[in-house]
């Protein structure tokens, strides 16, 4: 998907134009990987916008910091207050959700595997970014196929930490996906069971029970934790458990959850139509709740959005 050029880009605790924002070729982390990163949205609200969880999403970013050893030069506050400057800055065009993509990477000056003696920079951007999946697949639902690849194993990388390196096994699948014709991938496990999307975290409904896999091997998802805390609202039941290839095949319903997918219904995995091969009820009811939330359409979840 083409971005959308902003005015300005926060790198490094000043404002830099967009096309000016620039890095070294030697950069460490181009070559090494080693980056921590977030992807926010910012909704308009009858107030104005408004960030959807925008502490929880830097406390996240400073934990895979802390995990990959970045030190970001930066503290909470100066992050939190850094992004709504940046929203304030730039123009966005009216009643349009905002993409927010905060970065921690390893800069110029050293080269080589080890990085403690390189310099650390900040980044943020942020830009106009309509539906991940599409505004259809939000509609009618997207074809997914179970990915070759495996999730990447806690043994060897660190899952909890949302990082550059981690998204390879992401790319791979999602072109796998998409060259074989499906919207995007669903990866398991190295022990078979489901684990996430190319970057979203996965759900099922069967027997009216919402059911979605634990973190074991998959980020720590805040839209997850999102979904589950307004489901429970809702009464809905709620399972976190392993899932199997099968039981995803013959589930009622099923969507993915993040950030950028929002609440995006599954229609279709490996060819089998997912209970009508449509938006469920649930999927549907739990959608229109979220989008009530980050919109600021229900005060109940206020404490979820920062105004801007």
């Amino acid at each position: 998907m083409a971005l959308t050029k902003s005015q300005y880009i926060w790198l490094d605790g000043k404002f830099v134009a967009w096309d000016e924002a620039k890095v070294h070729i030697l950069t460490h982390s181009l070559h090494y990987a080693n980056s921590a990163f977030e992807g926010l949205r910012a909704y308009p609200t009858d107030r104005g916008l408004a960030i959807f969880r925008l502490r929880d999403h830097t406390k996240r970013l400073l934990n895979s910091c802390k995990t990959t050893l970045l030190k970001c030069p930066f503290s909470a506050d100066e992050l939190n207050a850094a992004q709504g400057e940046l929203l304030r800055k730039n123009v966005f065009a009216p009643n349009t959700s905002v993409y927010i993509r905060p970065i921690v990477f390893v800069g110029y000056g050293v080269m080589g595997v080890y990085h403690l003696n390189s310099p650390i920079s900040v980044a943020i951007a942020a830009w106009e970014w309509g539906a991940y999946l599409g505004d259809e697949g939000l509609e009618k639902g997207i074809r997914v196929k179970i990915s070759s690849f495996t999730r990447n194993s806690i043994k060897s990388m660190m899952g909890k930490a949302k990082v550059a390196a981690n998204y390879l096994n992401s790319q791979m699948a999602k072109c796998e996906a998409i060259e074989a014709g499906y919207d995007e991938a669903l990866l398991l496990d190295n022990e078979g069971f489901v684990a996430e999307g190319s970057g979203e975290c996965f759900f099922i409904v069967r027997d009216g029970v919402l059911i979605t896999p634990p973190s074991e091997n998959a980020l720590e998802s805040i839209t997850q934790d999102s979904v589950i805390t307004i489901a429970r609202d809702l009464g809905v039941a709620i399972e976190r458990r392993r899932i199997t290839r099968d039981e995803v095949y013959v589930a009622d319903e099923a969507f993915f959850t993040g950030t950028a997918a929002e609440i995006t219904p599954v229609r279709e995995v490996d060819s089998r139509p997912i209970g009508e091969a449509k938006r469920g009820k649930i999927t549907q009811k739990l959608q229109e709740a979220y989008f009530d939330v980050v919109y600021g359409r229900n005060d109940k979840f206020s404490r979820f959005l920062t105004l801007i």
